[in-house]
């Protein structure tokens, strides 16, 4: 297994990049009550900690994020406040049926061709899991945080997007 590569300074640089006014769209999903409070408890902490600012959206399930985030976009932008980052938070846990697959995998391609055709700082934070256990895990603010994690994502790809100078 190889190891992950040292950090580099331009890595501490460019996260420290502030990005006090930006504004962030979080979609959850609420399939899971405790750990979507779990995953936007972390969101929250990593938004505030950047200096930025987000509005939430509850959505049923994992996929309805990607359609709930388009419509938020356009919405925004319409009224002259895009959003410039996107967060999906979810979790989808492995049952007995095929449905685990086409919810993981559909709700992923999704976001994914989102963001590529819109140019979209995009963080996916849906966990696909085995088990409670393993969501639990990665969710859980003092442990794995993947809500902080995926808005830190969104937030690098952002701060990537300012610096090359690409148009919105």
């Amino acid at each position: 297994m190889a190891s992950p590569r040292p950090p580099r300074a331009s890595d501490d640089a460019a996260a420290a990049v502030p990005l006090t006014g930006a504004r962030v769209l979080i979609v959850e999903a609420r399939f899971y009550d405790d750990i979507a409070d779990e995953l936007l408890a972390g969101a929250r902490q990593a938004v505030a900690a950047a200096g930025a600012t987000a509005d939430v959206i509850s959505m049923p399930g994992a996929l309805e994020i990607p359609t709930a985030i388009a419509i938020a976009l356009d919405a925004a932008a319409a009224a002259g406040t895009p959003y410039d980052a996107a967060v999906a938070l979810g979790c989808v846990v492995r049952g007995e049926t095929y449905h685990f697959e086409i919810v993981a995998g559909e709700s992923s391609r999704a976001l994914m061709d989102l963001a590529v055709a819109r140019k979209l700082p995009l963080g996916n934070g849906i966990l696909t899991v085995e088990n409670d256990e393993q969501a639990w895990a990665r969710a859980r603010v003092s442990e794995g945080n993947k809500g902080g994690g995926t808005v830190e994502a969104a937030f690098a790809l952002l701060r990537l997007k300012r610096r090359v100078g690409e148009a919105s």
